[in-house]
């Protein structure tokens, strides 16, 4: 899921950046690459290591992806070019991205999609963008979209549709591990990292775990996870090369997830209402959903204003999301058509259409936009066994290992540096883009200087660190 829900509440402003010069008195340590070799750097990846921010990918971003900020720094302890499939200049906005135009009165942000110069070469059989080809040689071979579950399924760019990886190939029916493998011998790779999960479990949570048994968005099951996984790193270690594993962030605790909640949850309280009713589980089918019902696992549930989490995605159904729940509840019409009859559709269902919306039985929120708390334990047991098995792998297989969940979790506080401020939260937390998931390119330095510390620590390496404030947080208007 790559779209938001846009809410959040006063805006705050953090800014100053401290200078600071070096004396030329004081020697500084040279860079080393210790018992490691950064001369052939390669990524595996999905958005996370392509560079993916404000819901799309563009060239400024390809830019400033991780491996790219990973690789500037290689280079100043021996590493070699990193090459990257970058869009062209001409067309620099990609799969095209948003951008924040500004804020209402209540401080809620106004985005507007960016959807000039884009690389876009056409369009496929299903109507999906067809991105500029790109089937040069590279070293970031990160996909945007793409599960641990996909790396051997043929046609995964082509008869399956994902564009990002449609672009970079000549076969279609080619699978990502035979790309990794094709392009990991050509580069002649000494060093690797590996951040792929995500995905896995993503699509789930931010589809509300409404449509979980379609492959596009259920959980990849722990078990087929370990064996693609090994499968993989048995390719990039096949001449005991040495990288860099990072595991899964928890994916609920991003501002996706977190910015909308806890309002909702106030304005509750406010007004003296004691919670939120919601279509979940497999009640997501049915077509009565009578008072009676609340409570019962089967058809739905009751959100009181004691629930640890609070409805974390309500918000103004967009994107395929809501083209998935209309189909939900007419699937022999046609989207478009299904919203704008809305009402008349959900009263043929036995929704209420007169009843307040996720407070009356009547009127239930649909489960697309709630996690409850058996979704919600599902995502943690998957993250849990993903993590896992990437610990293990960088053990077994003597490799760095960066726990992406632990810092994360660490940060929820937010920290300082430089006199500015980061944490997770939405736009004013400086790390996270704006669609709630990716990080700013900023953010993305942050994580960048993390694993370099895991590196030289497991390396005897002196990797020197990035300078984030070379790298941009959220634009605002006027700096765009």
């Amino acid at each position: 899921m790559k779209n938001l829900f846009y809410k959040t509440g006063t805006l705050a402003l953090f800014a100053g950046v401290l200078l600071t010069s070096c004396d030329p008195d004081i020697d500084t340590p040279s860079s080393s690459a210790g018992t490691a070799d950064f001369t052939s750097y390669v990524a595996v990846g999905n958005s996370l290591s392509a560079g993916y921010a404000d819901n799309g990918l563009t060239l400024p971003g390809q830019q400033a992806s991780l491996p790219a900020i990973l690789a500037s720094q290689f280079q100043k302890a021996g590493g070699g070019a990193f090459e990257q499939p970058l869009f062209p200049e001409d067309k620099p906005n990609g799969s095209g991205y948003l951008r924040l135009t500004g804020f209402t009165p209540q401080g809620q942000p106004i985005t507007q999609p960016v959807t000039t110069d884009l690389a876009v070469r056409g369009q496929n059989e299903k109507g999906a963008p067809l991105y500029t080809k790109y089937t040069e040689n590279v070293n970031n071979l990160a996909i945007p979209g793409i599960k641990t579950a996909d790396i051997k399924t043929p046609g995964y760019g082509s008869t399956q549709g994902n564009a990002y990886f449609e672009r970079l190939t000549d076969n279609p029916m080619q699978t990502y591990l035979q790309y990794v493998q094709a392009q990991a011998e050509a580069a002649n790779h000494t060093f690797f990292s590996v951040w792929i999960a995500e995905n896995d479990v993503l699509g789930y949570a931010t589809s509300g775990g409404a449509f979980e048994t379609d492959p596009r968005y259920k959980i990849t099951p722990v078990a087929d996870f370990d064996a693609n996984f090994k499968e993989l790193l048995d390719v990039l270690t096949a001449d005991k090369q040495k990288g860099v594993l990072i595991t899964v962030p928890d994916v609920t605790s991003v501002p996706f997830f977190t910015t909308l909640g806890p309002s909702i949850k106030q304005v509750l309280a406010t007004n003296n209402i004691p919670g939120m009713v919601a279509i979940t589980g497999s009640g997501r089918d049915r077509t009565q959903f009578a008072a009676s019902q609340i409570g019962a696992a089967e058809n739905g549930i009751y959100f009181p204003l004691t629930a640890s989490s609070y409805a974390p995605l309500i918000g103004q159904p967009t994107g395929k999301y809501w083209r998935e729940l209309a189909k939900q509840l007419s699937p022999s019409q046609d989207p478009l058509v299904v919203r704008l009859t809305l009402a008349g559709v959900l009263a043929n269902y036995g929704i209420d259409t007169t009843a307040m919306f996720g407070l009356s039985a009547g009127n239930p929120l649909p489960s697309a936009l709630v996690l409850d708390p058996v979704e919600q334990a599902k995502i943690k047991t998957a993250t849990e066994g993903y993590n896992q098995i990437i610990k293990a792998q960088a053990t077994a297989r003597d490799l760095a290992f960066f726990d992406a969940n632990a810092y994360f979790k660490s940060i929820q506080g937010g920290f300082a540096a430089n006199n500015v401020g980061y944490s997770p939260a939405f736009i004013t937390g400086n790390l996270f883009s704006l669609d709630g998931i990716h990080p700013t390119p900023r953010g993305y330095a942050v994580v960048a200087n993390e694993v370099i510390d895991v590196i030289n620590s497991k390396y005897n390496a002196n990797i020197p660190k990035a300078d984030i404030t070379q790298y941009d947080a959220v634009l605002f208007p006027g700096r765009q």
